[in-house]
């Protein structure tokens, strides 16, 4: 999975750092020739193993940790030369340098996964964001049961999908940038989501800390597991070990920057062996030959007026925090340009950008950026483990790269999962049938607005009656949900305010009607999704709520609005209790909140009435002392229903 756009070859916006070019024979095993690896592929599941294929696969991190999990991965594809030829040097097997965006090759790649017989399918497919528009036309397609036009697809998320639908391999196992999901509406995960469903899979995601599984640096990937078949995954268990930055490196030899061995690409640095455990696990499949050596220890060289501020520097200090003469940036936009790291913690994400520079990676001791071997230490490489190309390249293979122990984590839990063979608790599309048909039969009308038929009725039903007694909610909303634009409250203002007066609620009236004197003005802006959330006085999250409950309509009657994930304290909560996860909400509520309640809702006809639903509940009988569980539409399906009174909230 490539974090960076796709780049030219040999072009990286700045002079690729100088040094030897790795050249790397194919693995004995590789083959260019894709009826060899279908013979490859037969002898090996004769043998008892069991196969996979890694789509987007880079260097081949995932390919790696999948292999040490128990896989053989016999087919790799990606689009970048240098990183295809790194992985057909480490991997047996098909490593090509296919284009995914062609539809051609999505066939062939699919016929290639199924007679095969390949059980897990993995990738990392680059997640470009969508315009209002193109979104709505998915979304329309989604819901109305039909599927893209096969040569449309020049979205490669979108041909992850078409491989997993033409092949359907028993697993399937990918992974992101949690920023897939941090977005407004969450658009890509929840349709692969519904997508996978819809094909007979249990799916299940998680945005992952990789350091909770042995990985030293601060990096989070968003990991999407689904199961043929409706089977359940189980998350592996959380490394008891945290091994940190100098874990990992304090073994490697001191070097200067700029320094490059005698003989080139075949060149190395003394190495006088490992001092901690990581680094006996980076060192095990060396050859006994080259126990004395450590290959690829090169960086960039320093500058001299660099060389003076790394000498300043600890792992606290900032950019900021430098002599003026000694800076080449303005230190209010780059505050954090210079980062040198903390020998005692963890490294700070390892990204593509290392390879055009890396002044977020001094060493935590030496005066320098670090390594390439460093750097591929930090991402769980192993030092046996070479890299094509220059260093540049070396480094961008390494920055998008999966972490080798994450991967073998999750290939693990995979196989695991498929053998324990339970069935998965229960599907997004259940749930949201659920809390869609909850929500429109109206058994429970806490907040009535969440149903109005305008916009400015939602936006004055929440600000005056948000948090009301359910009687005196009745009692007015009878009077205001008749206002259904602001020149209607308008002419009733004396009326209004007396309601003001009556609800103890005079500040949200003036409010209400402030916003009505403004919208009278402008009608249209309470039809247009950015310009409702553009000013006005109203705060975003409100605009989010009257985006979702009352979208608006193009003259085609079909839906042009977002469905905006909206995550409040009370929908976290019912989140949590489902789950029966307590973090929910409370670790990361932008990732891990986000993530289950967009599990609940989905992205099919269902979704907006079962995203109301949840807002519904969470106000209603889900309260956060003495929910009334026996008249939860999940009751059955709740996980706080089977765990010990009190243990979440």
């Amino acid at each position: 999975m490539t974090d960076d756009p796709p780049a030219k070859q040999g072009f990286y916006g700045v002079k690729l750092i100088r040094g030897p070019f790795v050249q790397l024979p194919a693995h004995p095993d590789a083959t260019d020739d894709p009826s060899e690896m279908l013979k490859f592929a037969a002898k090996a599941r004769a043998q008892g193993s069991r196969l996979a294929a890694d789509l987007f696969s880079g260097a081949g991190g995932l390919s790696l940790g999948l292999h040490d999990a128990g896989y053989q991965v016999v087919l790799a594809v990606d689009h970048y030369p240098e990183a295809v030829e790194t992985h057909r040097h480490h991997h047996p097997g098909l490593s090509v340098d296919w284009d995914l965006g062609d539809p051609d090759r999505i066939r062939q790649v699919s016929d290639l996964i199924r007679e095969a017989g390949v059980e897990l399918l993995a990738g990392g497919p680059p997640c470009q964001p969508f315009s209002k528009a193109g979104r709505s036309k998915i979304r329309h397609r989604v819901r109305s049961g039909l599927r893209d036009p096969y040569d449309e697809r020049r979205d490669l998320w979108r041909s992850f999908l078409e491989v997993i639908r033409l092949a359907r391999p028993p697993a399937v196992l990918m992974e992101n940038v949690p920023d897939m999901a941090l977005d407004k509406e969450m658009f890509i995960l929840r349709t692969m989501v519904h997508e996978l469903e819809s094909l007979g899979y249990a799916v299940e995601e998680r945005a992952v800390d990789t350091w909770r599984y042995g990985v030293p640096q601060f990096r989070q990937r968003l990991i999407l597991v689904a199961l043929r078949d409706g089977k359940e995954f189980q998350w592996p268990t959380e490394s008891s070990e945290r091994p940190t930055v100098w874990n990992a490196i304090s073994d490697l030899p001191s070097v200067e920057g700029g320094w490059r061995p005698e003989g080139g690409a075949e060149g190395w640095a003394d190495y006088t062996g490992p001092k901690t455990e990581y680094q006996r696990r980076m060192r095990r499949n060396v050859e006994p030959e080259d126990n004395t050596k450590v290959f690829d220890h090169i960086t960039r060289p320093v500058r001299d007026d660099d060389l003076k501020a790394f000498k300043l520097m600890d792992a606290n200090t900032r950019y900021s925090d430098l002599p003026a003469e000694m800076k080449r940036y303005r230190d209010d936009i780059f505050d954090d340009k210079y980062k040198r790291l903390d020998m005692h913690g963890l490294s700070r994400t390892i990204t593509a950008h290392i390879a055009k520079d890396g002044y977020w990676y001094i060493h935590p001791e030496q005066h320098r950026t670090i390594t390439v071997r460093e750097a591929a230490r930090l991402q769980t490489f192993p030092d046996d483990f070479r890299f094509a190309g220059p260093p540049s390249a070396a480094f961008r293979q390494i920055g998008n790269a999966v972490p080798p122990l994450l991967g073998e984590q999750l290939g693990g839990a995979v196989l695991e999962s498929l053998r324990a063979d339970r069935e998965a608790h229960v599907s997004t599309r259940e749930v949201a049938a659920t809390l869609a048909g909850w929500f429109e039969a109206g058994q429970v009308n806490g907040l009535p607005w969440l149903r109005a038929t305008t916009r400015w009725q939602l936006i004055q039903g929440e600000l005056l009656l948000d948090r009301a007694p359910q009687d005196v909610v009745r009692r007015v909303w009878r009077v205001v949900g008749e206002w259904t634009e602001p020149q209607e409250t308008l002419r009733h203002e004396e009326n209004l305010r007396r309601i003001g007066q009556f609800t103890d609620r005079a500040a949200r009236v003036e409010a209400i009607l402030d916003l009505a004197r403004i919208f009278a003005k402008q009608p249209d802006a309470l039809n247009d999704d950015a310009a409702l959330r553009r000013g006005h006085g109203l705060n975003e999250s409100l605009a989010d709520l009257a985006v979702l409950a009352v979208p608006a309509v193009r003259d085609d009657d079909e839906d042009e609005s977002e469905e905006p994930v909206l995550v409040t304290k009370g929908v976290l909560r019912v989140a949590a209790r489902f789950s029966g996860k307590p973090t929910v909400g409370r670790r990361n509520r932008l990732t891990d909140g986000r993530l289950e309640v967009a599990r609940m809702i989905g992205i099919d006809a269902d979704a907006r009435s079962a995203h109301l639903g949840l807002i519904d509940l969470a106000n209603t009988l889900c309260r956060p002392q003495d929910p009334i569980c026996s008249e939860c539409p999940l009751a059955g399906k709740c996980a706080e229903a089977e765990l010990p009174a009190g243990a979440l909230f």
